[in-house]
């Protein structure tokens, strides 16, 4: 029987997922990691190396997640307050993208694994909103790269601190993630909006 590498790496990745967006890097193990996927811990090591290549590995593949599924052309083509509702929708429906991103945040000084081939991929968000600013149907008033920053902090915030908004809200149902959804899309709009 020939063994299912593919499918192996999957399940040490989506074990190893849970358990740094629970635990971080810093509080879970290889060994806790491997037991949660039900694999041996030298396939963690033959497959990804240490801990820390690991919870890379495990950023790039959300990462790339969520550019896949909230892609971003141009605000020329798209509305922002819809490319925010989109953000704030699979926020809601992946948290643990927000937990990780802390805890990379928390664990890494400075530069951060992958961060080069980041820079690129947030560039071209950049570049999306510069070039719907110099067509006229973004503002100039807030420079591009705080735009984008600002738009995916409206979009990501409420799933990143839910307790919080939860107690500013009041509740925590699927009527409220309505409104929650529909005062991210006005801001967004508000935000970007020429004059």
């Amino acid at each position: 029987m020939a063994w299912d590498t593919e499918g192996t790496k999957r399940k040490i990745l989506e074990a190893a997922m849970g358990e740094f967006a629970r635990l971080g890097p810093d509080g879970t193990t290889v060994e806790r990691i491997a037991k949660v996927a039900g694999v041996n811990k030298e396939r963690i090591y033959n497959y990804f190396g240490d801990k820390r290549e690991l919870f890379s590995a495990v950023l790039r593949s959300e990462l790339a997640k969520v550019a896949l599924a909230v892609p971003l052309e141009s605000f020329a083509t798209e509305d922002v307050g819809e490319y925010a509702g989109r953000a704030y929708d699979y926020h809601c429906e992946h948290p643990e993208l927000s937990r990780l991103l802390r805890w990379e945040g928390l664990t890494f000084d400075g530069e951060v694994p992958d961060e080069a081939q980041r820079r690129e991929y947030y560039g071209y968000k950049i570049k999306a909103v510069a070039d719907s600013q110099q067509q006229g149907i973004v503002t100039r008033a807030i420079e591009a790269d705080h735009l984008v920053f600002l738009v995916l902090a409206l979009a990501g915030w409420w799933s990143a601190v839910p307790q919080v908004a939860r107690m500013l809200t009041g509740r925590d149902d699927p009527q409220e993630h309505a409104r929650r959804r529909a005062s991210v899309v006005e801001a967004a709009r508000r935000l970007a909006s020429a004059p």
